[in-house]
């Protein structure tokens, strides 16, 4: 009887889950009919508003159910840079749109991210047609993207949180030291402060050096940039910045900051001078306009400019979104290079590293695609070390000039778990083996100076690989590369004087050189690799992992990268070429 219950129970508990999965299929799929059904109606004179107030990802999912969150049973979005970037630049030639309302508060991307979009709205501009931008409050990458509109308006009790960069790490040391973890590391780069946090309380010499060189030119590229968009120097803004003058809004206005205080109706009636003069201001949101007019973007064209995203962490894992798997990345760009009507490759990059050996798999692939055609790189906000790896093969290499790049190094982490085990929770161990190293890379004991002396000489081997292919790739000499690699982050202005990069621009100069190398003139860009379809998703979703992660990211909030910082620690496996785990820039 007992056995009968729970067959009963394990079946209902199956019928459930089930009508669960089929009611999200069908969900999915009229969801998906309703976005494809092209019913959204665009005004003449409208105003296309971009809000950017959800996470900006490299590339946008065709997937309707990619929205909807099975953790926390409510939708979620999230928007790519690809779709903001075409999206504005169609609308510019659409006589339909008549300007760009930047509704603004925060952004939640990077700083090489903001400036393409801000270079992309500069464009906009060039066209003859306004772009406006409104908050009650700016952070600081909100208001640097706004400086670029006509107008910057705010609300009369807003503020701007316009500061300078602020940069921090987290450490790990006195943590480990409590639960007895003794952690053992091998690298090579006197700059590669990934493993620091396991080692030191507060930043080595040598990477503050670094951390504060890459802030630096962050600053200086922001503001000089502002202090062109808003017909200032950077003096001004520099004492406005240590003033903290957008704090108030008053002050921010006096300070020109903005150019003028208003409520939201106040707002309504400058845009309504602008487009219809009388009646309702036709505003557009970014996905609708999209949606209106995705179908008009494709042109008639048989050749192709691949679009290959490489973004997240680089591991020998499965394939997933927002993951660059090596075999998996490597396959997408191998069949990319035989495809006869892709001309050429753009490689996106936006990456801190991570899996040396998927790293150099990948590396190896943009080598052999590079010589049956070009291969373009284009940098995000990180391409540093196995993101640099992959990338210095290619034929060009773009960067913004905020971008995070170099890190060139290696390292290695074996945690000695004996004291951990052996105090804190009352575990031993003992072994017998039948060669003299057969124990080699063990987390149950100290490593040997015999353990030691090896794991140095290989990691000493990949960084010399390392080297070999950045001098190959970027016609300098090993020495050279070794001189401004040792694990040192560099922005994109100094990377491109260091001979790293060739060029300051983003992933539409990227896509425009590719064509040029290519020597074609009509092309369609296709994004790769192809997306799952919704319901791989929805059974990833599913996934007790995912579910969890999502739950803990939902409670902890901006504390959830503690949480996701120990994991890092716990997961690593393999030789690492990336950056360190914990860089927050403000």
């Amino acid at each position: 009887m007992k056995d009968f219950f729970k067959m009963m129970f394990a079946s209902m508990s199956g019928c459930l889950l089930t009508l669960l999965v089929f009611f999200i299929i069908i969900f999915g799929v009229f969801f998906g009919l309703l976005s494809k059904s092209g019913g959204v109606e665009i005004k003449d004179k409208s105003v296309l508003v971009l809000e950017l107030n959800k996470p900006i990802v490299e590339r946008s999912s065709d997937n309707p159910f990619s929205k909807f969150d099975i953790a926390s049973m409510s939708a979620e979005s999230s928007v790519g840079l690809n779709t903001i970037l075409r999206t504005i630049k169609f609308a510019a030639s659409d006589d339909r749109i008549s300007g760009i309302l930047l509704d603004l508060s925060n952004i939640d991307a990077g700083y090489a991210t903001t400036r393409a979009i801000r270079n992309q709205l500069a464009t906009f501009k060039a066209s003859g047609k306004f772009v406006y931008a409104y908050a009650d409050t700016y952070s600081q990458k909100a208001y640097y993207l706004a400086t670029i509109a006509d107008k910057v308006y705010m609300n009369p009790e807003g503020s701007v949180d316009f500061k300078g960069i602020y940069m921090e790490t987290m450490f790990f040391k006195k943590a480990l030291e409590k639960l007895e973890v003794n952690i053992q590391v091998v690298r090579h780069g006197k700059f590669k402060s990934a493993v620091e946090p396991y080692l030191y309380e507060k930043m080595s010499d040598e990477n503050r050096q670094q951390l504060q060189t890459f802030a630096d030119g962050i600053w200086q590229q922001v503001v000089q940039e502002i202090a062109a968009s808003r017909k200032t120097d950077t003096a001004h803004l520099n004492m406005a910045a240590d003033s903290l003058y957008g704090i108030h809004a008053r002050t921010a206005l006096s300070a020109k900051l903005v150019d003028k205080l208003l409520y939201k109706d106040e707002l309504d009636k400058e845009l309504l001078a602008k487009t219809v003069e009388t009646g309702d201001i036709p505003y557009i949101s970014l996905s609708d306009y999209y949606q209106g007019v995705k179908e008009d973007m494709l042109k008639a064209a048989e050749n192709r400019i691949a679009v290959i995203y490489a973004f997240g962490e680089i591991t020998n894992g499965k394939k997933e979104y927002g993951v660059i798997s090596g075999r998996h990345m490597a396959k997408t760009i191998r069949e990319a290079a035989e495809d006869e009507n892709i001309k050429a490759i753009v490689l996106r990059i936006n990456s801190p590293g991570g899996d040396a050996l998927a790293s150099d798999m990948i590396w190896r692939e943009v080598y052999m695609a590079n010589k049956k055609k070009p291969v373009i790189v284009s940098m995000g906000d990180y391409a540093a070390s196995g993101g640099y790896y992959i990338a210095c093969a290619a034929r060009r290499i773009f960067a913004e000039p905020t971008t995070l790049t170099g890190s060139i190094g290696v390292f290695g982490v074996i945690p000695n778990l004996q004291p951990l085990m052996n105090n804190k929770l009352g575990i031993s161990f003992d072994h017998v083996k039948t060669n003299a190293h057969s124990d080699f890379i063990s987390t149950t004991h100290a490593m040997s100076d015999f353990d030691q002396k090896k794991l140095q000489a290989t990691i000493e081997d990949i960084y010399s690989t390392f080297i070999k292919h950045v001098a190959d790739g970027r016609k300098m000499k090993v020495a050279e590369v070794d001189s401004i690699g040792q694990g040192r982050i560099w922005c994109g202005t100094d990377a491109l004087k260091l001979g790293l990069v060739d060029q300051m621009g983003g992933i539409n100069e990227a896509i425009e050189f590719a064509a040029k190398a290519a020597k074609v003139d009509d092309y369609n860009v296709v994004d790769l690799p192809m997306q799952k379809d919704f319901f791989s998703e929805i059974m990833e979703d599913l996934n007790a992992e995912t579910k969890t992660e999502k739950l803990i990211q939902n409670e902890l909030g901006e504390f959830a990268s503690l949480y996701e910082a120990w994991k890092n620690i716990s997961t690593v496996t393999g030789y690492q070429a990336r950056l360190p785990y914990f860089v927050i820039i403000h």
